[in-house]
């Protein structure tokens, strides 16, 4: 990882979350980003112990699909697949969803060639242009991109803390949140003045996030 790469990117999380850059990244590509397959091979290995049966408690759910989701934020597609897919049968009502959300996620993420970027800047500013046009599953990804790469990158978890705001995923949005602002605390001034989070304003764990000095 280039520390480089990082300064560059930073320069960005000053900016609005909705000032979108595009350039080289316009309508084609994005359109060609939606539709381009190609064949890879998938070598599945299980997310848990071979031989283990699946979770069968909600704690042990739960943390089988925390698991899953950083497999899947390190770029290990194929092993957070497997893992979702184990967890799926029983998966709480809770996460139900967001297992099928995120299993089909990762059948996109292998069936597509990665875009390449010149810097986590331009990655960034293509992933946002995403969001602000709606393609909220194709932002999702290329902000796990990202995070694949570099793991601290704290505005890639902001953006998916906006996302998950956006899509009415509350404990998602504070768990990413609170990861950006751990990461810059800078992050904590941007939020108090980020209309896309109207939707937690009345979370008293999102007020408390953001204004951790308020008894």
């Amino acid at each position: 990882m280039c520390e480089s790469g990082f300064e560059l990117a930073m320069k960005q999380k000053e900016l609005s979350i909705h000032a979108t850059r595009t350039g080289a990244f316009g309508k084609d590509m994005m359109q060609e980003a939606r539709t381009a397959t190609t064949s890879r091979k998938k070598t599945p290995p299980p997310a848990v112990k071979p031989g283990g049966s699946a979770p069968t408690g909600s704690g042990q759910a739960f943390q089988h699909y925390q698991s899953a989701v950083q497999l899947l934020q390190q770029g290990k597609y194929e092993k957070a697949l497997a893992a979702f897919e184990k967890l799926l049968p029983v998966a709480p009502p809770e996460i139900h969803e967001r297992c099928q959300m995120y299993i089909a996620t990762c059948v996109r993420q292998m069936e597509k060639p990665q875009l390449t970027f010149l810097t986590p800047e331009e990655h960034y500013d293509y992933a946002v242009s995403q969001l602000n046009t709606g393609y909220y599953e194709e932002a999702r990804e290329q902000f796990l991109s990202i995070l694949a790469g570099h793991p601290d990158a704290d505005y890639a978890f902001y953006g998916l803390a906006l996302l998950d705001a956006i899509l009415g995923h509350s404990q998602e949005c504070l768990r990413n949140l609170a990861r950006a602002i751990e990461l810059n605390p800078k992050n904590r001034l941007q939020a108090r003045v980020d209309n896309d989070f109207q939707s937690m304003v009345d979370d008293p764990r999102f007020t408390e996030l953001l204004y951790p000095e308020i008894p």
